[in-house]
This record gives structure tokens, C-alpha cells and sequence, in this order.
């Protein structure tokens, strides 16, 4: 059950990270002027349900990292975000068509690594 939290809280980062990247781009780029800014980023947090649900997410994230922090050390749970970035990779090289590399592949594979060995660890 305790690596329920740790799903959960990957979970809801990747799902906050792919809403806020897909719909932030239905928005168009960010105005340069400073009040503009603030402007638009009120009015497309408030006027997207979504990116409410993206935000959201990154509160329900926490409130699961929480109860992972009570279960588990510290230096043996955080290895396991690493999996967001694995995950976000392939969701948006499949979603958002993003270029890919074997260089990238490559740093995957070796994020994919550090989580084997680090679980592996005497806990």
C-alpha cells in the first residue's frame, strides 16, 4: 500500500505537467510586456478548466508526497520521481509529437538505472 503513495504522487505531477503543456499551448506564447503577462496568466488560469485540474494536480502531487515522506526515507523515495521524467517524455514525444534522440534515450535509460539501483539499496 505504501507504493501506492509514491504511484500516486507520479501520477498526479505527470498529469499536471501534460494538461498545463497542452493547453498553455492552445494559448499561444506569453506577452512580453510585464502587465500584459500578468493579465493573461489570470485570465487563462481562471477562464481553463484544465489548467485549474493541471494546478490541482500539483496540489493532490503533494498531498500524496506527503504520505510517502511518512512511509519511506527520504533518500530512497525521491529516486522514484525520476519515473515522472520517463513518463513525460514518452507522453509527449506520443501526445505533442516532440523530437526524439538517442542522446535522450540515452539519459533515460541511465535515470531508469540510478531508480533500479537505488531501490535495490538495504533500506
Amino acid at each position: 500500500m505504501d507504493y501506492l503513495y509514491i504511484f500516486g504522487c507520479i501520477f498526479f505531477t505527470c498529469y499536471g505537467q501534460i494538461v498545463l503543456k497542452w493547453r498553455m499551448a492552445l494559448h499561444g506564447a506569453m506577452p512580453e510586456n510585464h502587465l500584459d503577462k500578468i493579465a493573461w496568466l489570470i485570465k487563462t488560469l481562471f477562464t481553463d478548466p484544465f489548467i485549474l485540474s493541471g494546478m490541482g494536480s500539483a496540489f493532490v502531487a503533494s498531498l500524496f508526497w506527503m504520505a510517502v515522506v511518512t512511509k519511506f526515507d527520504l533518500s530512497y523515495a525521491y529516486p522514484f520521481m525520476s519515473a515522472s521524467f520517463v513518463l513525460v517524455f514518452f507522453l509527449s514525444i506520443i501526445l505533442f509529437k516532440e523530437p526524439f534522440s538517442l542522446y535522450k534515450l540515452l539519459g533515460l535509460l541511465f535515470i531508469v538505472m540510478g531508480i533500479v539501483i537505488t531501490s535495490r539499496a538495504p533500506y
